[in-house]
């Protein structure tokens, strides 16, 4: 049973109980991907480290040659990016769906989860060139943007762990792949599919921590930037 009887007489819920009745959203959003990132705890650190790493050795090199940055901002107006942006930039609520739609789907799904669902990590690899870009493109060129930069940096840290975590899933999935006792099972399919289970339950942290972050980045742009330029002119 998972009920007890104290001293007097009155019904105690067991642990088991207490347990069975956390709360589903704490479990999914908190222990379980916790339990997997302890279990996979060095993976975890260097996943982390490269993540934010690369970016910052990026951000470095638009630094020391700002060419690299001015050409990545002429690709992105070239390519209609930054037409997109100012059509929805005054809507916050609009330009933060596009930033979570392209978060989601161009990043997190196309360039990190599925390419390693084909080829073992080869999402890692994907994911790192785009850090190393992005940090390029991040080099602010004028005042203004540097000014931008300080709320965004917030951005950047949210949205890179939500990234951090699905490249730890497809690190899992990958390992699961080609070493299939290191997921307590012994042919490569069931590796595979307990892989597969695990980067799930990472995506969804990521995709909360995603959510969280373009709200932030939407709303931040169009309302502290002008506030913070005048506060710092």
């Amino acid at each position: 049973m998972d009920q007890a009887r104290g001293k007097n007489g009155a019904v105690t819920p067991t642990t088991s109980t207490i347990r069975r009745s956390r709360p589903w959203v704490t479990n999914v959003l908190w222990h379980r991907p916790i339990a997997i990132a302890r279990a996979n705890a060095r993976a975890w650190l260097l996943v982390n480290t490269g993540t934010y790493g690369l970016l910052v050795i990026g951000f470095v090199v638009g630094l020391l040659f700002p060419e690299l940055s001015q050409d990545r901002a002429t690709a992105l107006e070239d390519d209609g990016t930054g037409e997109l942006v100012r059509s929805v930039f005054a809507t916050p609520a609009l330009f933060a769906l596009l930033i979570l739609a392209v978060n989601v789907f161009r990043l997190s799904l196309l360039t990190i989860i599925v390419p390693s669902v084909v080829v073992p990590f080869a999402g890692l690899a994907c994911f790192g060139y785009w850090a190393v870009q992005t940090g390029v493109t991040l080099v602010p060129a004028s005042a203004g943007g540097w000014v931008a930069l300080i709320p965004h940096v917030l951005t950047v840290v949210i949205e890179l762990q939500a990234y951090a975590l699905c490249c730890l899933g497809v690190y899992v999935l990958g390992r699961s792949w080609v070493r299939p006792r290191s997921a307590g099972v012994t042919l490569h399919r069931q590796g595979y599919l307990t892989g597969l289970r695990q980067l799930a339950v990472l995506a969804v942290p990521a995709l909360v921590l995603l959510v969280v972050g373009a709200v932030w980045e939407a709303y931040s742009l169009r309302y502290l930037v002008g506030p913070l330029a005048r506060l710092l002119a």
